[in-house]
């Protein structure tokens, strides 16, 4: 596995799973189009079953949890199998608790201060989130030239229209979304049409 999180693929895939059922298939899904990293947020009560599952089941998966917001959170997550963590923002207790849990995070930023902050922390790689909302490409743009050494997976807004404009950036290592996961495709069970979404986000261009 690579040190970083950012160069496993050019798209993450956000996983929100109601049915611990399908976190295998979708997964296989994913990893099978050429997406293995894959971020399975802690928003539903099957959450850390279906991290459990992924990481059994599927070796070529590297699961992770998503929207991790506490140090407990931290602690459950990797005991499940996560390979990686992801927040939605930051605070010093939840950052701590990722460095001490000896598994590569992405700690969420949306403002020039935060990251500030978290290079004065020694953390260089970063969720910006929500991506389209704080400002999309051209806040991206703006922080590059005073803060080259931060680099982002940003998350939020961001679908297939969209994703390449946000891989070309130097700053940008890859990009978080649902789009390959359609709602309606994994409650039919159509891991084919995933797999295929999962192919053509894999094939986007990424600039580094």
């Amino acid at each position: 596995m690579p040190t970083s999180v950012l160069d496993l693929a050019p798209v993450v895939p956000v996983v929100v799973l109601d049915d611990v059922a399908d976190a295998v298939p979708l997964a296989r899904a994913l990893v099978a189009g050429g997406l293995p990293a894959i971020e399975v947020t802690l928003r539903t009560p099957v959450a850390l079953d279906a991290i459990r599952a992924i990481a059994a089941a599927v070796p070529d998966a590297v699961v992770g949890a998503g929207t991790v917001i506490t140090p407990a959170q931290v602690t459950e997550s990797v005991a499940a199998g996560a390979r990686f963590l992801v927040s939605p923002g930051w605070t010093d207790v939840l950052l701590e608790a990722m460095r001490a849990s000896g598994v590569p995070y992405l700690p969420g930023v949306s403002t020039t201060s935060e990251v500030v902050a978290l290079l004065e922390r020694g953390v260089r790689e970063m969720k910006f989130f929500p991506a389209q909302a704080a400002g999309g490409t051209a806040y991206l743009k703006s922080l590059a030239g005073p803060l080259p050494q931060a680099r982002f997976c940003p998350t939020g807004g961001i679908g297939a229209a969209n994703a390449p404009e946000y891989l070309e950036l130097p700053n940008v290592g890859c990009v978080g979304g649902t789009w390959m996961i359609p709602a309606d495709a994994v409650a039919a069970g159509d891991w084919g049409r995933i797999e295929g979404l999962a192919r053509e986000a894999a094939g986007l261009r990424r600039s580094g």
